[in-house]
């Protein structure tokens, strides 16, 4: 089989967004700053259109890599979408669409075992087989796509447990995935683990694929390429997950293209599996490695004498053994577009976002999709359809899979609202013409005792709007917290939330946030969890610690307005970030830090070591801004017996009077450091918008 000479640029798997930081921010002036939300879509071409008004969004996500190249007759990798939906249950029903000749998008609903243990459903071209949500595994078996089997979408699922209790296994062939000469598969967001042979084998000649965002686990051979005597394949393998396989992770063998980028292999000591090698190019292979994270792999990346590899931008920690590279391989972006997130970033990256995902692959109710279309309203006048804020919210049908927005007109609302895990996509847009009009509001601080008496409210727990929801946006509106300090000045707990946000992919927009101290919680479902926050066109108001916690949030465009404290001195930290190290902290960007407080009294930041965690690395960069008199002239300072020079404080290109040269208490970047610190790279794979 000759080399194909119609490669061709990709379809990209999900709609892309343009980065929408909205109208430029004119610093000087006074009044209402305006927000902007227009989007930049990428359309689909010639690919079949779903009905808008019947399938989910998941449902037009195509391929990006290798399997979006236009090439063998086929248009990208858009499996079943045109063809019918439907929801199987049961063994019988999967086998009849997978293998029918019509396309089909198959939902697997349950869990389905195989029958006998180690079958593998052949599947036909144009399906595409995805889980609903976490619900859909198939135990003991698996799928085969065999010779000349194209355009097919294996998604969401968790395929599982066919081991038979012998680990070199040579009796028992019994895969997640086999793919024996198939071409455009795409196979996303999968959980493998625990198979008597391969979790994924791609074999004779199999092409046009591309593996991404799943979990590989538990495994002895994981992931092979393969064999064939031909250099003809082409795979882009992104963003998985490899922990605790001990090979083929993945081997390559006579790959013309492998492209890998982004992947997390990890081997935690202690386990009874340990590595016994990464990425392997071998044979003719040609392989890109780039931007992944290895740690505690024995030999992270080997070669044969005649494979071309190409290394760069890898992390490996707790390492040993070969880490090789040489020869020629080609450029990826020769086939299709791409686009590379920082290697530091990964291990948090795939944690959260790799395998099954809630949000793909389920079909609302009609209930829940006119609930989701709808757009609620809320005015303290009756005229809405709800009156207060948190009883719209709680209108909203949990595990919602289309935004909802909650439009709140003028007025004071004065109550707490919570935003559930279980509620994603849900925005608040005040309907005024001002931010000011519409105003969220409360008094609690972290030292008062509930009314029910099971303790104080503590620091989280006073928040105003506490957002624990994914994908939650909020634009034009003020979010307030009024505590008096000065009347409750003896309680042991000054702390009042205004917004607490614990939870990923978080858009906020033209708003007045309002407090004195601990203003804005930017916080994570939990330390290992990844919680993305961006912040334009607003005003952030308070005097100590007023931006803290452990997101990785950008702060762009906006206003840090300081405030005296309560007796009226001026002393404060805008910034108190409790980062964990290998992440993104604070960037603060193309912003005002000023106010109505004394020359030289604030500083900039200082590090907040949670609990006394010594092993967390605060950030806090502060870049192109404009800093008033109010700035120190030494900005940063320690906290709680730790450092600020241990963690990571720094500047760049500030301007203003509070701005000052580089200096031993005031670290500027390099402009090589500063390109690697742009927003964009504190995002990863979102694309936060207007929305």
């Amino acid at each position: 089989m000759t080399e194909l000479q119609d490669h061709g640029k990709a379809r990209h798997r999900r709609k892309k967004t343009t980065l929408q930081a909205g109208v430029p921010l004119a610093l000087a002036a006074a009044g209402v700053m305006a927000y902007g939300t227009a989007f930049g879509v990428f359309g689909e071409n010639v690919l079949p259109k779903a009905a808008a008004a019947t399938v989910p969004a998941w449902a037009d996500d195509t391929a990006d890599g290798f399997a979006s190249v236009h090439a063998l007759g086929q248009q990208g990798t858009y499996g079943g979408r045109g063809g019918k939906t439907v929801t199987v249950r049961t063994l019988a029903d999967l086998e009849k669409y997978a293998t029918a000749r019509e396309p089909y998008v198959i939902v697997v609903a349950a869990t389905i075992p195989m029958n006998p243990k180690g079958k593998e459903i052949k599947v036909a071209s144009d399906k595409t087989i995805v889980g609903a949500g976490t619900s859909g595994h198939i135990v003991g078996g698996g799928f085969f796509l065999g010779q000349g089997v194209h355009n097919v979408i294996i998604r969401n699922l968790t395929i599982r447990d066919s081991y038979q209790g012998i680990w070199n296994d040579k009796e028992h062939d019994w895969d997640a995935i086999q793919m024996d000469g198939a071409h455009h598969v795409w196979i996303d967001h999968n959980d493998l683990r625990h198979m008597a042979d391969g979790l994924i084998d791609s074999r004779k000649d199999t092409t046009y694929v591309t593996v991404s965002w799943n979990r590989l686990s538990q495994n002895n051979k994981t992931f092979g390429i393969g064999w064939t005597e031909n250099a003809t394949a082409d795979l882009t393998i992104h963003h998985n997950w490899f922990r605790e396989t001990e090979q083929r992770n993945p081997s390559t063998d006579n790959v013309a293209h492998a492209h890998l980028y982004n992947n997390y292999l990890q081997d935690e000591p202690g386990t009874d599996i340990t590595s016994s090698y990464g990425n392997y190019a071998r044979g003719r292979t040609r392989m890109v490695l780039e931007n992944s994270y290895f740690e505690g792999v024995d030999n992270p990346v080997i070669k044969d004498a005649t494979a071309g590899l190409v290394q760069r931008g890898n992390v490996f920690t707790r390492t040993s053994g070969r880490n090789e590279s040489g020869g020629t391989a080609f450029d990826p972006k020769a086939y299709y577009d791409y686009r590379l997130d920082n290697a530091a970033d990964v291990p948090a990256l795939l944690r959260s976002g790799a395998g099954p995902q809630r949000s793909i692959g389920t079909m609302a109710s009609a209930k829940t999709a006119a609930a989701a279309q709808s757009t609620l309203t809320v005015a303290k006048d009756g005229s809405g359809r709800y009156k207060s804020v948190q009883k719209a919210v709680d209108a909203v049908p949990a595990g919602n899979t289309s935004r909802v927005v909650i439009r709140i007109a003028p007025g004071t609302y004065r109550e707490t609202v919570k935003v559930p895990a279980n509620k994603p996509h849900i925005t608040f847009e005040g309907t005024g013409r001002s931010r000011k009009d519409t105003v969220i509001v409360e008094g609690r601080a972290a030292g008062m005792a509930k009314p029910d008496g099971s303790g104080t409210y503590g620091t989280g727990g006073s928040a105003t709007v506490a957002v624990e929801a994914d994908d939650f946006h909020a634009r034009n509106l003020t979010i307030s917290n009024d505590f008096d300090e000065a009347k409750h000045r003896h309680l042991n707990g000054h702390q009042a939330v205004a917004l607490r946000t614990a939870a990923d992919r978080i858009r906020l927009d033209a708003l007045i946030i309002s407090g004195d101290q601990d203003t804005l919680l930017l916080d994570t479902a939990g330390k290992d969890r990844t919680g993305r926050v961006y912040l334009t066109n607003s005003y952030v108001v308070g005097n100590t610690d007023f931006v803290f916690g452990r997101a990785t949030a950008v702060i762009d465009r906006s206003v840090l307005s300081l405030k005296k404290r309560w007796d009226g001195t001026s002393a404060g930290y805008v910034t108190a970030p409790s980062t964990p190290a290998g992440r993104k902290g604070f960037l603060i960007t193309r912003t005002t830090v000023d106010g109505d407080v004394s020359a030289r009294s604030f500083h900039l930041g200082r590090p907040w070591h949670a609990g006394g965690d010594a092993s967390l690395d605060p950030q806090t960069t502060v870049r192109d801004s404009i800093l008033g008199a109010a700035v120190k002239a030494a900005p940063w300072t320690d906290m709680g017996g730790f450092s600020w020079k241990h963690d990571r404080f720094a500047e760049y290109h500030n301007d203003g009077p509070g701005a000052g040269a580089a200096g031993g208490d005031r670290p500027h970047l390099t402009d090589a450091q500063a390109a690697a610190q742009e927003t964009a790279d504190w995002f990863g794979d979102w694309k936060p918008t207007g929305g």
